[in-house]
């Protein structure tokens, strides 16, 4: 018996002290397995521990300043026009957003980083325990080439949930177009989007079926409309009249329909069967551009009639032919 067959090629220091003092194989192998191998696990799980929260402390302040940075971007962009209490209101919203944008990342990626860890310190343990790894990492395998091939959807929706919430291409509360659906968001999650039409149907649209995003409330939103009067009617008048009524809106400021910069009559636009068509675009607060739009059309109709300016209706002269002859 040799301190080889007791404790291998490459013995430690408590197993070779062991054998030393006992000359016992069995029982050096005994007290070998029961101090180093516990030890060594233990000191596995201990890094894995801190691997898993350093980890994630790193992707928390990572999601933070993506959030910060989103932040800085849209305070750049806003309107400097807006009213100190609006725009404190509405960077007041985008923080919120921002930070709960960042959570939502931060947990997510927080949740792979722990996978990651803990299935490395697991196979590390089970090394630790003489359990062969190669049937495992094997069915593993398998498994994940069969689980991949049978979750690819799921896979791309998780995946374009990520980068929804990462570059923030909407958030609950926004009206916008995903293609089939158009409404108001509800609820964003990694998987799917909900959003309520107009009618009240609820849309749930998996995240990475969406192709293409229409957002109407980021930052500010545009109206553009279009007015149409009589051919006999004075042009220049009809502008006038129309910018005067878009002017007293914008000064009144209204809380459900704001605009927030002073609006701009483009002149004809075009010549149709029966009108000359006068457009005109006015900015206001995210999602108020279809308020805003209404109010401006009762408003024009209302001044159009005080100053008799026709809006016209399709007409069409109809000339009768008698080919009978005149007696």
């Amino acid at each position: 018996m040799t301190l080889t067959d007791a404790c291998g090629e490459e013995p430690r220091l408590v197993c070779e002290q062991v054998f030393e003092w006992t000359g016992n194989e069995t029982f050096t192998r005994v007290v070998d397995w029961t101090l180093d191998a516990p030890l060594r696990i233990l000191v596995i799980l201990v890094l894995a521990w801190f691997a898993s929260r350093i980890g994630r402390q790193i992707v928390e302040r990572f999601a933070e300043e993506v959030a910060e940075r989103g932040i800085r971007a849209k305070d750049e962009e806003s309107s400097p026009v807006w009213g100190s209490v609006r725009r404190l209101a509405m960077l007041d919203e985008q923080e919120k957003r921002s930070k709960q944008r960042a959570l939502t990342l931060g947990d997510v990626l927080g949740s792979v980083v722990s996978i990651v860890v803990w299935t490395v310190a697991t196979f590390l343990v089970l090394g630790e325990l003489s359990i062969n790894l190669a049937p495992l990492i094997a069915s593993a395998g398998v498994a994940g080439i069969a689980i991949g091939f049978g979750a690819q959807s799921v896979v791309r929706d998780f995946l374009a949930g990520i980068f929804v919430i990462v570059e923030d291409h909407y958030g609950v509360g926004d009206v916008v177009d995903l293609g089939e659906a158009v409404g108001t968001v509800e609820e964003v999650s990694l998987r799917t989007t909900r959003l309520r039409d107009v009618g009240g149907v609820m849309w749930v649209v998996p995240n990475g079926e969406i192709q293409r995003v229409g957002n109407f409330s980021q930052l500010y939103s545009k109206s553009r409309m279009e007015f149409e009067v009589a051919y006999d009617t004075d042009v220049d008048k009809a502008s006038l009249v129309i910018k005067r009524v878009l002017d007293e809106i914008w000064q009144e400021n209204r809380q459900e329909a704001t605009i927030t910069e002073e609006p701009e009559v483009l002149g004809v636009e075009a010549f149709r069967e029966s009108a000359v068509v006068i457009s005109a675009t006015v900015r206001t607060e995210p999602a108020e551009q279809w308020a805003v739009a209404r109010l401006i059309r009762a408003r024009i109709k209302k001044a159009f009639d005080e100053e008799g300016i026709e809006i016209p209706f399709p007409q069409r002269t109809v000339w009768v032919r008698n080919d009978e002859p005149v007696q």
